[in-house]
């Protein structure tokens, strides 16, 4: 019995299980494969991946896509290859971004590398399909008589039946967890939950034994998942760089380019180019070239470039102030032959992340750069890259103690006693910190508020913008990740699922463009100079 229809808690506030629980659940089972369903989402891909092959799991990646219209229909979609996870990025970018998304106009496409599961006979009967397609049959006892229509009508229609268990929360006694997370989720209390907003309590992470024994009179439907987690092939090449290419004229590489300019701007950066200037350039454009990275420090180039025939003031910082490189190419304005400075602090053959440039602009024209780099190198190919907030001490305390039914200023008169830490921390405050000293959370309601409270440190809580990152890749970038609006979506700003450390695991190149208030100051001072003395 391998579980196809999991949720880890990147399914926001849905499911509680973090990833790497996940995997140590599964090597307990002696699991060898194990599926990742978030609902509408792909955000935990990467941390999940990253876990199953520490632990010799084979990861299924795939997603439960509900309809826009009625979210009681769904389908769990698997990926068979990687041209399915591709097809799983479009598809839910189009889930989040469009109101007009139709489940079942998705599915009557003839998805060929996705595996279809769903218990929907509404679903079934509107796609023609048949190899891919399989009946859920869900593995609880309030589910025991539609499961019968649903067997009789997969075998009516000659279609596979699959017994699933939806896991929710990792063990049977996470089900109060589960119903506070979902009260938080839906800003009510558990007072105000009724049955059909309540996960089912059976909707644990359960044991193949446990599954194969309740199932042994349909083995058919239990085998059915060896045979798709067997189908299921997915290489997401993690730490293997996709770089976006730089657009270049005939007969000229990007390694050449680069040379050239890198070489050009040696001699405006120096009055005197000594050996030892020279033999520094020529070694890091060898080591640039070696790892790939030219087309990158050229597109940094242009993005400069392009900022300061616009008249921005920028600043290049970090690491990259290393490299003798981005000194020659005006990125930077330190000299590292000056002031003793070592590139492999920036970029070496050891490093397993990508590194990246951190570039300053005036707070005012931070939004026009950016603006020109999707229109440069593609809306398709561009976006920016999204930080994940979840829940500190404060936050945890505050949403869990709202969800038991206490006012605002009730919670208020205890959280402003809680320091800014990790919700972790909450149980042992008074020991922690001076000026927790006087809270007593030893009595009821407030000792089980704050269990639950710790319990969902570090849960995702929703989706935010990274101050400054972005990321451009060279072919379209749902081939790659998913895309959703960030949380006020009136904004229309539209961001990666995957966080900054997901996207630089996964080898896509991330730039910082960001916005320095002290830039703009220092702008209009100088205008105002100018204005006054007609020169500066």
């Amino acid at each position: 019995m391998i579980p196809l229809h999991v949720h880890s808690y990147y399914s926001f506030l849905t499911g509680t299980i973090p990833p790497e629980q996940l995997i140590k659940k599964a090597v307990e089972y002696k699991l060898a494969s194990l599926a990742i369903t978030d609902t509408n989402a792909m955000n935990g891909i990467v941390p999940f991946v990253k876990e199953a092959n520490q632990s010799n799991i084979k990861p299924i990646i795939g997603s439960v896509i509900t309809d826009t219209e009625n979210e009681i229909e769904y389908a769990i979609l698997l990926a068979k290859n990687n041209e399915g996870y591709k097809d799983l990025c479009k598809i839910i970018t189009s889930r989040k971004l469009n109101d007009d998304f139709s489940l079942i106009n998705v599915l009557k496409d003839h998805l060929t590398n996705l595996i279809i599961i769903t218990p929907s006979i509404l679903i079934a009967k509107e796609i023609n399909i048949k190899n891919d397609l399989y009946i859920e049959l869900i593995a609880t006892k309030a589910q025991k008589k539609i499961n019968r229509r649903r067997f009789e009508f997969a075998q009516s229609q000659n279609l596979n039946a699959i017994v699933s268990n939806p896991v929710y929360f990792l063990n049977q006694v996470d089900h109060e967890l589960q119903k506070a997370v979902t009260a938080i989720r839906l800003n009510t209390n558990l007072d105000n939950l009724t049955d059909d907003l309540i996960i089912d309590e059976e909707f644990y992470f359960k044991g193949p034994q446990q599954i194969d024994s309740e199932w042994a009179s349909l083995p058919e439907t239990i085998e059915a998942t060896e045979l798709i987690a067997q189908q299921c092939n997915v290489e997401l090449n993690l730490n293997e760089y996709k770089f976006p290419v730089y657009e270049l004229d005939a007969n000229e590489s990007a390694d050449s380019l680069l040379w050239k300019k890198s070489f050009d701007g040696l001699s405006k950066r120096y009055e005197i180019i000594t050996d030892e200037i020279k033999n520094r350039l020529e070694y890091e454009l060898r080591v640039i070239r070696e790892m790939n990275f030219s087309n990158y420090f050229l597109i940094v180039w242009d993005i400069v470039r392009e900022a300061k025939r616009r008249g921005m003031m920028i600043i290049g910082r970090g690491s990259a102030a290393n490299s003798i490189t981005a000194y020659c190419l005006g990125l930077t304005q330190v000299d590292p032959i000056e002031h003793n400075l070592y590139f492999e602090r920036f970029l070496n053959k050891a490093r397993s992340s990508p590194p990246d440039f951190d570039i300053d602009f005036s707070w005012r024209e931070r939004d026009e750069i950016v603006k020109y780099i999707f229109e440069k190198y593609g809306y398709e190919n561009v976006a920016m890259i999204s930080t994940t907030i979840t829940f500190r001490a404060r936050s945890a305390f505050r949403e869990v103690a709202k969800a038991f039914g206490f006012t605002n200023e009730e919670i208020s008169r205890i959280s402003r006693k809680i320091p800014w830490t990790d919700a972790k921390n909450l149980p042992n405050l008074s020991k922690l910190f001076p000026e927790s000293k006087d809270l007593d959370f030893e009595k009821e309601p407030w000792k089980t508020i704050v269990d639950i409270a710790s319990r969902i440190a570090r849960f995702p809580r929703h989706l935010s913008i990274h101050p400054g990152g972005l990321v451009i890749t060279p072919t379209k970038i749902t081939d790659y990740v998913a895309l959703e609006y960030a949380k006020n979506k009136g904004l229309g700003l539209i961001i990666t699922q995957p966080d900054m450390y997901s996207i630089e695991d996964m080898g896509l190149i991330k730039i910082d463009i960001l916005s320095q208030r002290s830039l703009g100051v220092l702008r209009d001072s100088m205008e105002a100079i100018k204005n006054q003395k007609g020169e500066i």
